[in-house]
């Protein structure tokens, strides 16, 4: 851990901390939007598998490996910003109340949990037989999984991203932002500022939202002082948008991407019924139905 009480070390954190801004800078704004322009034109499930799984493994290096490092350099500051953000008058408030009252605590869990459920209830209700795509807050259809492969990618995402986005923008990066300026406001702030940017690749509506949900995280964190628990809620969120709704909308976990080789699957049309013939042609009919049966590609049908 850098002491910034030492004039050497503080410009070390600052250099740690001008490293990490730099590193999500240029993977946000020169990689990541690149890389999503292109894979939303991406027409094959291989494709995009291959690049899910890249970004699954870039996530895990780069913001596991800057968390890691940044928690080595300043992780000791964790402790003190959590205690000064919970003194916060309206901080302290929640938490008095939290304490002094244990059945709201249980209630807005409960509030919170049946809410998140019955608003995907009824947004998969919506949309599940129509042919509208899911409702969603930013640029994020084209990461929908649209079969089992992806699906399962998809949930390794979710879970990672809960665990390495927890540890780097709400543990991490806060406490080295207040090693080096010693005010919390700051760290809470422009970590959040910095979450959400992360996002830009979703357009404007997906930096907002975001933004809001890593707000909650950190509420989630500072008022019960566990970032496991913010990791868990961080993970079980990504998991409804990466894996719960897309099998409720679109059944993707029925569509196998080894047979179905394009991204998109269109939906089966009903036939139109074939027009009465005079008897002398049904052996025609006959075989004009077996010729297709046997050149149709077999093929998975579309949720």
């Amino acid at each position: 851990m850098l002491d910034p009480a030492n004039p050497v070390m503080l410009a070390l954190l600052w250099l740690t901390l001008g490293g990490v801004l730099t590193v999500l800078a240029v993977r946000t704004f020169r990689r990541d939007q690149r890389e999503y322009r292109r894979f939303k034109c991406f027409r094959t499930t291989k494709r995009r598998q291959k690049m899910l799984r890249r970004w699954l493994l870039i996530s895990f290096t780069l913001f596991g490996g800057m968390a890691l490092v940044t928690l080595v350099a300043s992780g000791a500051f964790a402790a003190p910003l959590l205690t000064d953000v919970q003194t916060w008058p309206w901080v302290a408030w929640l938490l008095t109340l939290f304490e002094d009252h244990p059945s709201v605590t249980v209630g807005v869990l409960i509030g919170a949990a049946v809410g998140i459920v019955a608003l995907t209830v009824v947004g998969v209700i919506a949309v599940r037989d129509q042919d509208d795509e899911v409702m969603s807050l930013g640029d994020v259809q084209a990461i929908l999984p649209r079969n089992r492969q992806e699906l399962v990618i998809g949930g390794l995402l979710s879970i990672n991203a809960g665990v390495v986005e927890e540890l780097l923008f709400r543990l991490a990066l806060p406490a080295l932002l207040y090693a080096t300026t010693g005010n919390a406001i700051i760290a809470v702030v422009v970590s959040l500022l910095i979450f959400g940017l992360m996002h830009s690749y979703q357009g404007i509506t997906g930096i907002v939202v975001t933004t809001i949900i890593g707000a909650i995280f950190m509420a989630v964190y500072v008022l019960t002082g566990s970032i496991l628990i913010a990791i868990i809620a961080h993970a079980v969120l990504d998991l409804r948008s990466l894996m719960i709704i897309p099998m409720a909308v679109n059944r993707v976990h029925l569509i196998d991407g080894r047979i179905n080789p394009l991204a998109f699957t269109p939906k089966p049309k009903p036939a139109a019924a074939p027009a009465l013939e005079p008897a002398e042609s049904d052996s025609a009919e006959t075989d004009t139905v077996a010729a297709t049966e046997t050149t149709a590609p077999a093929t998975e049908p579309a949720p």
